[in-house]
């Protein structure tokens, strides 16, 4: 008669190869997955009337839809400026300014973070006033970083109705031509040469652009000429790579958001998600960023008070 270990072997030993295929089944689910890349949107400080120069809404709009996109990212928000506490860009892939500008630049005083930034290959992107830091030091710092930037006294700041046509590159997957009103700031300063340096948006301004006198914003006899007498076409979003001896990364200048709404604008949001995954290094989808078109509630969230 056979014992009760005999008549049980089989059984044991056919659980001993179940159990090591459910091991190796179990395992693979736990490889390394893709590590997200941080995003970090620095929002200023509350500015203009209601509606316009939402630093905080806008940021916040757009890093909850990077955060729901699917794409490998993690995008925070810091407001009111640059943060006390620089540990919060530690591991940042990206960082997004939507600021006001000029010498009130949250970057005025972080020059050398952004340098350092910059060498260690993280991209650097501004939107709309975030565009603006006063010639010399800082606009050569912008000029390495990000490809160009809004100089007084050759630079203007008009509302208008642009219409684009967008040339074929990776931030304009998913995008069509579209035209809209906003502050689009033209005649910017640019490396020379434009090197590594991609117009993105570009229309001609019309001569009602021009219609204020001359001033730091406002016109220029530069300015004038190029649209006025030449009829250059304007840049009005870049973007840029910097050279790998210098640390490389990318970078990239959007001139529009000054208008809340226009975030609304499913292309004009996605371009700008679009450029924003593109600085942090990853593969732009072929249909763009997937972004519903936000809700008016939506739209409505974390609006600066400004009186209302």
């Amino acid at each position: 008669m056979p014992t009760t270990l005999q008549i049980h072997r089989p059984l044991l030993c056919a659980i001993g190869v179940l159990a090591a295929l459910t091991t190796f089944v179990r395992a693979e689910p736990n490889a390394e997955p893709t590590a997200k890349k941080k995003i970090v949107f620095v929002a200023g400080r509350p500015s203009h009337g209601p509606g316009e120069h939402e630093h905080r809404a806008g940021c916040m709009l757009l890093a909850d839809q990077l955060n729901k996109s699917g794409l490998p990212v993690s995008a925070v928000v810091t407001t009111n400026g640059w943060p006390a506490d620089n540990s919060i860009f530690d591991g940042a892939a990206a960082i997004v300014i939507y600021s006001d500008g000029g010498g009130g630049h949250p970057a005025m005083k972080q020059l050398g973070e952004l340098k350092k930034f910059a060498a260690a290959g993280v991209g650097i992107g501004c939107l709309h006033y975030a565009v603006e830091i006063p010639k010399g030091e800082p606009g050569n710092v912008f000029l390495d970083t990000i490809g160009g930037y809004f100089e007084t006294d050759w630079s203007v700041n008009p509302t208008w109705q642009a219409n684009f046509k967008l040339p074929k590159h990776a931030v304009t997957q998913g995008v069509h031509d579209f035209g809209t009103n906003d502050e689009w700031y033209y005649h910017m300063r640019f490396r020379d040469g434009m090197v590594g340096v991609t117009p993105i948006l570009t229309d001609l301004p019309p001569a009602s652009s021009l219609s204020r006198k001359d001033g730091p914003h406002e016109g220029n006899p530069e300015v004038r000429a190029a649209v006025l007498e030449r009829k250059e076409p304007q840049h009005v979003m870049w973007v840029s790579e910097r050279p790998a001896a210098t640390g490389g990364g990318r970078g990239f200048g959007f001139c529009g958001g000054h208008y809340h709404k226009n975030w609304q604008l499913d292309d004009q949001r996605r371009l700008a998600l679009n450029a924003i995954v593109w600085i942090a290094g990853l593969e732009v989808p072929k249909d763009g960023v997937p972004t519903p078109t936000p809700t008016d509630e939506e739209m409505q969230a974390n609006l600066d008070k400004k009186g209302r």
